[in-house]
């Protein structure tokens, strides 16, 4: 790895276009104190009729929620855009990662949009495609290569799953990770090494599905770190290794912590602590319940009228949850507000500049992923849905 790989920009100070995919929107945003705002998108909206289909994560802020023609997780919502090839234009509510997983599904007469390209995922480029490839070299050169299979979270750059489209890997979400590693270990029963999986960028969720799902010990489990010289860890490590673990973790459910769960529950006698397996390993075993996204959803939805709970997901979906069910008491399992900032970049006057565009003819901000990259990266996501018995849920 160079130097040039990880620029140090003083705050507020300088731009890495590359590693922001693109910070810098061309032409002008409606001022977000328009009061006008809410009409024009309803305006733009109709005028664009059947061709426009608009996907809104779960994420997302309220305001540009209630233009979505469907909610959902990230990879449900690419999979529906793709059942829609009337729609020319598919604009992604989300985040770069998932409007490329759209771009990939979808038929060459569609384009995806994404409103603003500042808005990335962290945990997506924690792992950038030299950095993976620099791992593999460094595996290749242990003598351990033949035995590794690669999975990457849904929640990965396009050419991070092409990476394991090339390499015999799969793809994984939080719902069916368990389903894609035992898989993956099963590729590997010959290896003159132990089998082993490169689990990319989600270090927790890896950490966790291994552990509290596959039965693997935490010594099972390394963690390899691009900042460091074969990732911080020796040949003897990685031999011995059977989850090799990025360093990548989500930037709001890595914040949730062992002592804030202590406190609810001796503050609230019976509080439910629901998470995603996005947390850290120590905030997961202390909860009651651990699930990806719909299952967090479906879950409050079945809940008793009175029950207590505290979720450790994104803010936006918890205060969702909780206007929409106020026979039951839904806390977030924060001290602090913590919403995706980048998933926030999403908002109105960009949804509005976007549908405006559209209206007058010009296509803003579209994501297209390069056809060799598309090609291996459905590789990947092909073997994901030949999984056997779990539902592809974020």
């Amino acid at each position: 790895m160079t130097t040039t790989d990880l620029p140090l920009l003083p705050l507020g100070k300088g731009r890495d276009l590359d590693a922001e995919r693109g910070v810098e929107c061309p032409g002008d945003l409606p001022a977000a104190s328009d009061p006008d705002l809410v009409a024009r998108a309803r305006a733009a909206k109709d005028a664009l009729g059947e061709r426009l289909f608009v996907l809104g994560h779960h994420y997302q802020r309220d305001e540009v929620i209630q233009f979505a023609d469907v909610t959902g997780d990230s990879f449900k919502l690419a999979r529906d855009a793709a059942a829609r090839p009337e729609a020319e234009f598919i604009v992604f509510c989300g985040v770069h990662f998932m409007a490329e997983s759209a771009d990939i599904l979808t038929g060459d007469s569609q384009q995806v949009i994404l409103p603003d390209l500042a808005a990335g995922c962290s945990m997506a480029d924690m792992a950038r495609l030299s950095q993976v490839e620099d791992a593999w070299d460094a595996m290749v050169e242990a003598g351990i290569a033949e035995a590794v299979v690669p999975v990457t979270y849904m929640n990965s750059s396009a050419d991070i799953k092409a990476f394991c489209g090339r390499n015999g890997g799969v793809v994984c979400t939080s719902s069916n990770a368990d389903v894609a590693l035992e898989w993956a270990f099963a590729q590997k029963p010959d290896s003159a090494v132990p089998a082993k999986v490169l689990f990319l960028p989600d270090q927790h969720l890896g950490r966790n599905t291994a552990v509290l799902k596959l039965g693997f010990s935490l010594d099972d489990c390394v963690v390899w770190d691009p900042q460091q010289p074969n990732g911080g860890l020796s040949a003897g490590q990685l031999r011995d290794a059977r989850m090799i673990l990025w360093r990548g973790h989500c930037s709001v459910h890595g914040r949730f912590s062992e002592d804030v769960v202590d406190e609810l529950r001796a503050t609230h006698p019976g509080i439910n602590i629901l998470v995603h397996p996005e947390c850290q390993h120590e905030v997961v075993l202390k909860a009651d319940l651990v699930g990806s996204t719909e299952f967090i959803i479906k879950t409050i939805e079945a809940a008793a009228p009175g029950s207590v709970w505290a979720i450790g997901t994104e803010l936006n979906l918890v205060k969702r949850l909780a206007d929409a069910n106020p026979d039951k008491t839904i806390v977030f399992l924060d001290r602090n507000v913590c919403y995706c900032s980048t998933m926030n970049r999403i908002d109105l006057p960009h949804l509005v500049w976007t549908l405006e565009s559209l209206v007058s003819g010009t296509v803003v901000n579209r994501i297209e992923v390069d056809p060799e990259t598309e090609q291996w990266a459905k590789v990947a996501l092909q073997q994901m849905l030949d999984l056997p018995g779990r539902s592809h849920r974020d």
